[in-house]
């Protein structure tokens, strides 16, 4: 077992090494600049966009605001928490101005992805929208690629029950247990039921959870950090300088804190928000491509907004609550570094906000993959498939509530590694069709 244990970890490091993270921001940066920093120019109009996007009589299954809150309701969730604690933990202040860099590069991808996703989308047998990079691939590329689309979904139906479903379920009755002294086999059996009662209802269910949860708990949580942020204003623009200081130097070891290189900055920095934001891993365009839209820019343009929400604003909240508490160099790390800092902050409660964050992010995460993996599934296997992988889903999520999931998060990583090099392929070769798009659609204006 520590044999395979040990081979896993050198895979996924490979995958997830100096390439990936290169062609992953790569991506990102080469589409912002072609798209002549349109995402960036484009922002609030995207904003107002999607307030508009509340209703919608046109072709889809789910509104465009209930797409966003469902791909956010698969983004939103341990990485925004323990992830961010963990870079920090690993590279220092400075991985936070890289977790902004890839985030903002990553505005792009996750427009292209939506675009993408809404143009090529196909309607199954069953009258559902259905699309993402495997559409896309097979429909946009065409011919010699088709392997390229058979490899995604296989990839995503098998990493959606690891990063999207037995983590989840594992982070969620770890901080039960820990906090409330609750089992996780109670916890398990709760969480599965749940979870039936929203799944078994299809996308339109899924998407009106998530439209209701996500935006309370992202508001509750950003609320908590920000009076964390405004009861210690003065030491903003200190925690801002550490950030941006460390991003490009040596940062010492303090406490408990052992150091960290440049290197590591930017490694962790850029792996834990990919990790968070998702953007080049082509899971968000699934959800995008059920939108009742007929504009595929305008449903791209709200993609991208996921990408701001979940790192430019929620991360950066966790973020600055860790180093203006001072916890960042207590030596603790992932979940265990957060509650700490938001317990400094605010004692007594702190540490259930973090706790009730990481269990309602990590339920509707466990929500929002069910979707995506499912949707893999049905491109390979047709509809037929769809009630056996729901059922397999809300099998898997007590054993991952009970189980010990080392080898889980290994799977999951490498998986998650693979699904990115199709679609990130797909991007690259389609990104002349997402210039052309994008220039017509402005063209008028």
């Amino acid at each position: 077992m520590q044999v395979l244990e040990n081979t896993l970890n050198e895979i996924s490091s490979y995958i997830w090494g100096p390439v990936m993270l290169t062609l992953l921001l790569g991506i990102g940066i080469y589409l912002t600049i072609g798209l002549k920093f349109f995402t960036f120019r484009n922002l609030l109009t995207a904003m107002m966009i999607l307030w508009r996007g509340r209703k919608s009589d046109q072709a889809g299954d789910i509104t465009p605001f209930q797409a966003l809150m469902t791909a956010l309701s698969a983004t939103i969730g341990t990485g925004n928490i323990a992830g961010v604690a963990t870079a920090i933990a690993l590279g220092g202040p400075g991985a936070v101005f890289w977790m902004w860099l890839t985030a903002l590069f990553g505005m792009a991808t996750k427009y292209a992805e939506a675009v993408l996703a809404v143009k090529y989308r196909e309607v199954d047998d069953q009258g559902r929208h259905v699309g993402g990079p495997m559409y896309y691939i097979k429909n946009g590329l065409k011919g010699k690629y088709n392997w390229l689309a058979t490899a995604f979904a296989f990839f995503g139906a098998l990493a959606a029950f690891g990063i999207g479903n037995m983590v989840q379920a594992n982070s969620v009755a770890d901080a039960v247990e820990t906090l409330f002294q609750v089992p996780t086999f109670y916890t398990a059996i709760v969480l599965t039921l749940l979870s039936a009662v929203v799944i078994l209802g299809g996308i339109r269910r899924i998407a009106e959870v998530a439209s209701g949860l996500v935006p309370i708990m992202a508001i509750s949580y950003i609320t908590a950090a920000l009076w964390v942020i405004v009861t210690h204003y003065e030491q903003i623009p200190q925690a801002l300088g550490l950030i941006v200081s460390s991003a490009f130097t040596e940062t010492a070891a303090v406490g408990g804190f052992a150091g960290a290189a440049v290197w590591a900055a930017i490694r962790f920095g850029v792996a834990r928000g990919v990790f968070s934001n998702e953007a080049g891993l082509g899971s968000a365009p699934i959800a995008h491509a059920a939108a009742k839209t007929n504009d595929p820019i305008r449903q791209g343009m709200i993609a991208m907004l996921g990408t701001f929400i979940d790192t430019i604003l929620i991360c950066t909240m966790t973020a600055l609550v860790i180093i203006m508490s001072g916890a960042w160099s207590s030596g603790e790390n992932g979940a265990a570094l957060s509650t700490l800092a938001f317990e400094i902050g605010l004692p007594g409660i702190g540490s259930y906000v973090v706790v009730l964050g990481l269990v309602i992010f990590a339920f509707t995460t466990i929500l929002g993959w069910s979707y995506y993996g499912e949707r893999c599934a049905e491109f390979l296997f047709g509809t037929k498939v769809i009630w056996p992988y729901r059922l397999l889903w809300l099998c898997a999520i007590p054993v991952g509530a009970m189980g010990k999931l080392t080898l889980v998060w290994l799977f999951a990583d490498i998986l998650n590694g693979m699904m990115a090099i199709p679609n990130l392929v797909a991007l690259a070769l389609l990104s002349p069709v997402i210039f052309r798009m994008t220039r017509q659609y402005l063209r008028p204006r």
